[in-house]
């Protein structure tokens, strides 16, 4: 019993992460005048029992905090993945562009330190890479400094000692590249009197705008040059733009085929988007005042049912692959997908977890479940094949060494910044892939925080050894030095995005969490203002940022040592 509180074990290391982890989540759901850190707690927790001497396993120690990383950021990329390449196009340029902006910053504060103080620009690149909370960054520093001294005659034990060197000041940095960020994020949010009700409906009313939201109209056919014309031919012109759900013709209701001849008089129940509203007027006629229920009570022979996608199979198909209409006489007009609902385009990759609105007779209906699955239950069945296939892509692609001219040691992205990219991929392009990447909500959120809390408790207990002993003796400067180079940028990143750029306050968060490579702020600001939109926004910049942020302390440990 003795080893497992006071070893350094497996056993122990087990047990320290369960302590931290658990304390840690526990203090997070405290708050101080509204504002709580969440599960940075679990960073500083670890820290000080490793102060105190309860120190890990370091290979475990190492493997959690790389296999924590991992977690977290593929779970982002698979919920965003399906969103991410259509808010790039919105606004990604500029978020990506800011980032690299806030990066540049970060440099030009680095180099302004040493050339003030006279640091050296070792310890700095160590300090820069806490700052930013980049713990690739470190990484790739530490590697470069050790294999150019190795090359440069220098003993394997004097290129240990200047890589630790780094590492003491990135421990000592850190905490305040965490509070820092997270001190800036709240005080923005003060500055600017943001009101997150109304933020958070700004961005639910650009998605009403941009995304293919269903909308259901109530239309009569008065153009003249629809009469006589059928419906196969108009869908054809229109590219698919909308559904016709139900004609009603002389009082009786009928669901339209492709051979369908409209008449001058006919009111017909359509299913678009909004941006397609007004094009929809123009085909066929105004809205007129109609309600769903009108269409229920005249004809009890057309029913509407919803029902869930569950076999797999059928990911990867599109709709009109399912020849629904003339095979089951039924109509598929809308398609749920992740809370939003979609209109049922004959081109709409379906994908397991999809929810589709049907109307027709109860038999039809009977047939379309019988097709797609229509149990839900077996939707809590976790499918972890495309996720670890995913992650083991994603490692293999972060490890790809990327060469630039003049740099003697090649770029990576890690193995943070590969998993972010691949999961991505798989969550936009898997169902046109014929992969099956859906996941509940829960068990997404349950692999996210266990991957955040297994990354902080390690780095905690890592860098709680030597955090006091690196402040004493002279370390202390480091601190003010991380916080220059974490405030600055960052607050001034900000004020631009929302002074110059108008951002949300949510893009705000994604972009700055995203932008100094910090998993923890973005942890914050989804528990403390309750909305997942900054996660889009944070991988919108993440693997932009990662690499500059790789590449920019390799950099300057080249100079330094130049």
């Amino acid at each position: 019993m003795k080893d497992l509180f006071l070893g350094t074990g497996i056993a122990h290391t087990v047990l320290l992460f369960a302590i931290v982890i658990a304390t840690g989540l526990w203090l997070g759901k405290y708050k101080v005048k509204g504002v709580s850190i969440g599960t940075t707690w679990i960073l500083f927790l670890g820290i000080l029992l490793s102060h105190f001497g309860f120190r890990g396993d370091p290979t475990v120690l190492s493997f959690m905090k790389d296999f924590g990383l991992i977690l977290f950021v593929f779970s982002i990329g698979l919920q965003v993945g399906p969103g991410f390449f259509q808010s790039f196009k919105k606004g990604g340029v500029t978020m990506n562009l800011l980032a690299a902006g806030l990066i540049l910053l970060a440099v030009l504060v680095t180099l302004s330190i040493h050339w003030i103080t006279g640091e050296s620009l070792e310890t700095m690149v160590g300090v820069m890479s806490g700052a930013v909370t980049n713990t690739p960054g470190l990484g790739a520093a530490q590697q470069t400094i050790s294999d150019a001294m190795i090359a440069a005659g220098q003993t394997k034990q004097e290129a240990t000692a200047a890589a630790s060197s780094l590492a003491s000041a990135y421990a000592v940095a850190y905490p305040i590249g965490v509070l820092g960020v997270l001190f800036l994020v709240i005080l923005l949010k003060g500055i600017f009197k943001i009101d997150l009700e109304h933020e958070k409906q700004e961005l639910e009313q650009e998605d009403k705008g941009t995304r293919e939201n269903a909308r259901r109209m109530h239309c009569e056919v008065e153009n003249p040059a629809v009469f006589g014309r059928r419906l196969g031919e108009i869908l054809s012109d229109m590219g698919g733009k909308f559904v016709v759900s139900r004609i009603m013709r002389d009082g009786e209701i009928f669901l339209p085929g492709p051979d369908t001849v409209f008449q001058q008089g006919d009111k017909v129940l359509i299913v678009t988007s909004q941006n397609h509203v007004d094009t929809v007027r123009i085909i066929f006629g105004e809205e007129i005042p109609m309600h769903i229920s009108d269409w229920e009570e005249k004809d009890m022979n057309l029913v509407t049912r919803r029902l869930s996608i569950t076999k797999s199979s059928m990911t990867g198909k599109r709709l009109r692959d399912l020849h629904i209409r003339t095979q089951y006489g039924v109509s598929v007009t809308r398609v749920l997908r992740a809370g939003v609902e979609l209109v049922a385009r004959p081109n709409l990759f379906l994908q397991m977890g999809d929810t589709i609105t049907v109307v027709g007779p109860e038999e039809g209906i009977a047939g379309v479940a019988e097709l797609v699955g229509n149990k839900p239950e077996t939707l809590s069945h976790p499918n972890l094949v495309p996720i670890f296939f995913g992650i083991a892509l994603g490692v293999v692609f972060g490890s790809i060494p990327i060469t630039f001219p003049g740099i003697p040691q090649p770029v990576k992205l890690g193995l943070a910044g590969g998993p972010l990219i691949i999961s991505i991929l798989l969550g936009h392009f898997g169902p046109k892939w014929k992969i099956t990447t859906y996941t509940t909500l829960s068990a997404n959120m349950m692999i996210r925080e266990i991957g955040i809390s297994f990354f902080l408790a390690a780095v905690g207990l890592g860098a709680g050894e030597n955090f006091v002993s690196a402040v004493v003796n002279g370390g202390y400067w480091w601190i003010l030095y991380g916080a220059l180079i974490t405030l600055i940028p960052v607050f001034l990143t900000g004020l631009v995005a929302r002074l110059v750029f108008k951002f949300n306050f949510y893009q705000i968060c994604g972009l700055l969490s995203g932008g100094t490579t910090d998993p923890a702020v973005l942890a914050f600001a989804q528990g403390a203002y309750g909305t997942d939109y900054t996660s889009v926004n944070y991988a919108t910049v993440y693997p932009l940022s990662m690499f500059l942020r790789v590449l920019a302390a390799q950099l300057l440990v080249l100079f330094a040592i130049a």
